[in-house]
């Protein structure tokens, strides 16, 4: 059975997309069966994936209105192993259109039900909000990835998040593990960036990953050519923290006897 991952975090630009993609790619050529699917109405993950989004016409909106099945809006992608849900930008609308609905907390678990054991993992790129559509996709996963860019704003909003997280453990998924804290954007050079990592570690020890995401001008160059790091630059630093990052995941996860 595959095991599903949400990439979440309420604040924007701390790597969410960036750490979906490029993860999804380094688990891809590990040689596990990945789906990416993109829970973000700007549809970033797609585009990065080398998706037209305004070609979209089935996609993550589609599939959380019950216009069609999870499977059906599954494309490939140019990334080995790694299939996609694309998303597009009327994802916005479905905040709206799922509030009078009945279990509407559950929408995304219900539907990913018939495909989950077609992964060894689902990577879901969730909106920065805390939004409809990020309580389906937290109630949907069995953990949750928080990446937390080294920047001096680094911990605002993070006690805001793991109380949602609290929050859909009490009330709607009892089994939602945090995979991790993920830093992100970390610059050796900057007093401040090692001072965000010292804290992080020291406040949140066990639950952060030893890999770090350090700035790298090929991570940030990939998503306009529509590629992964992988793909684009495998030699840069971008793509060895992202292998290296899969590879944490995978020990951890055989470790505890979980995942593939």
């Amino acid at each position: 059975m595959g095991k599903i991952i949400a990439i979440a975090n309420q604040k924007g630009g701390v790597g969410k997309t960036t750490t979906t993609v490029n993860l999804a790619a380094a688990l891809g050529v590990l040689e596990k069966k990945v789906l990416l699917i993109d829970a973000d109405p700007q549809a970033n993950a797609s585009s990065g994936l080398g998706i037209n989004v305004d070609e979209v016409e089935i996609g993550t909106y589609q599939i959380l209105e019950h216009a069609t099945t999870a499977r059906e809006a599954i494309i490939a992608t140019n990334s080995p192993n790694v299939d996609l849900i694309p998303a597009h930008i009327d994802l916005v609308a479905i905040e709206i259109e799922l509030v009078d609905k009945k279990n509407r907390e559950y929408m995304l678990k219900e539907i990913l039900k018939d495909i989950k054991d077609d992964y060894d993992y689902i990577l879901i790129d969730c909106a920065p909000s805390l939004g409809l559509i990020t309580l389906n996709s937290l109630v949907a996963a069995d953990s949750v990835i928080i990446p937390i860019q080294c920047e001096y704003y680094a911990l605002e909003g993070l006690g805001k998040l793991l109380n949602t997280i609290k929050s859909v453990q009490k009330i709607h998924n009892s089994n939602l593990d945090i995979e991790g804290l993920l830093l992100t954007m970390y610059d050796s050079r900057l007093r401040l960036s090692n001072q965000v990592v010292e804290e992080v570690n020291k406040h949140f020890q066990d639950m952060v990953f030893k890999t770090v995401i350090q700035r790298n001008v090929r991570l940030s160059e990939a998503p306009s050519f529509g590629e992964s790091i992988i793909s684009y630059d495998a030699t840069s630093k971008g793509a060895v923290n992202y292998i290296n990052l899969a590879n944490e995941i995978l020990k951890k996860n055989k470790k505890n006897g979980k995942g593939n």
